[in-house]
């Protein structure tokens, strides 16, 4: 996917932010904050939206020096979906869908992206996580855990801290021998890295590696010689959230696409409503694409 214009502001607002939390002088902020809007300005829209917000990242982490401006973020996110993992698991088993439980949960805490205007706060997700159960779920669950037995080796693409955490429900699910997790190579706006992996205890379940990026997506040209070996040996990929779909959603592999759709580009290109809880499979093997209808609405019991 291509930058549109509607992208601009949502650069600009993370621009905002991710310098608010570096915690600089006004007048270092605001000298640094004209150079990024310059930088956004002057830069190729006609590239992917993740490799601007990668640039404006990168030269946050330079002038300021903080290499993770958004860790307290990462750090609150990670703790109130800790908290919560307890009930989620309970609701898990007693659930008369556990497969689609597990799904919905690893989609719901796509909520957690810093970088999208629509995104959740942590303190609010316990509240949300009450109304999941009875919001249409597009896609099917069952397609992805059969392609899951059926493949020989899988790689997962985590998406953002805390959300890792909802991801290990559904890792847990699947055929975890099989299963390779990448997270980021280096902290990008509140992505998930190794230590986020570590705390949602990911390494006890999967194998876990770093993809070598700082990317808020899955760049594969620029990712580790280990990543690209990972994922073209992979005959299935589960890509969580906007920024992986955003970078692989043209790519010729065999990938379901897990996310919230926050954005009305996504929501135009992936064919559902803002808001909307997607499954997409894109099948590399026909090169062709199943975003299946709606398949039920499922009550918390």
């Amino acid at each position: 996917m291509n930058t549109a214009l509607e992208c601009i502001p949502c650069f600009v607002r993370q621009a905002a932010e991710a310098v608010e939390m570096c915690a600089v002088d006004d007048s270092r902020r605001e000298r640094l904050l004209r150079r990024l809007l310059h930088e956004i300005a002057d830069a190729d829209w006609a590239v992917m939206p993740v490799v601007i917000a990668q640039r404006v990242q990168r030269i946050i982490r330079a002038e300021t020096g903080v290499l993770d401006p958004y860790r307290a973020l990462k750090d609150s996110m990670n703790r109130i979906a800790l908290d919560l993992l307890p009930a989620l698991i309970e609701t898990v088993r007693r659930h008369a869908h556990p497969h689609e439980a597990v799904a919905r949960l690893a989609i719901a805490g796509n909520l957690l992206d810093a970088g999208s205007k629509t995104r959740l706060a942590p303190e609010d997700l316990p509240a949300r996580l009450d109304s999941l159960w009875t919001v249409p779920l597009v896609g099917d669950v069952e397609a992805l855990f059969c392609a899951a037995q059926a493949a020989d080796s899988i790689l997962y693409l985590a998406d953002n801290a805390g959300e890792i955490i909802f991801d290990r429900l559904l890792i847990a699910a699947l055929p975890t021998k099989k299963i390779t997790v990448a997270v980021r190579g280096a902290p990008v706006i509140n992505d998930a890295t190794l230590a986020d992996a570590e705390t949602a205890g990911i390494p006890q379940i999967a194998r876990v590696i770093a993809n070598g990026s700082d990317a808020p997506g899955t760049v594969v040209a620029e990712c580790s010689e280990e990543f690209r070996g990972m994922f073209n040996r992979a005959n299935l990929i589960i890509a969580k959230g906007q920024g992986n779909y955003e970078t692989l959603s043209d790519t010729n592999k065999n990938i379901f696409f897990l996310l919230t759709v926050k954005c009305p580009m996504i929501a135009l290109d992936i064919g559902a409503s803002v808001g909307a809880m997607v499954i997409c499979e894109r099948n590399g093997t026909l090169c062709g694409e199943i975003c299946l209808p709606v398949t039920r609405t499922s009550a918390n019991n």
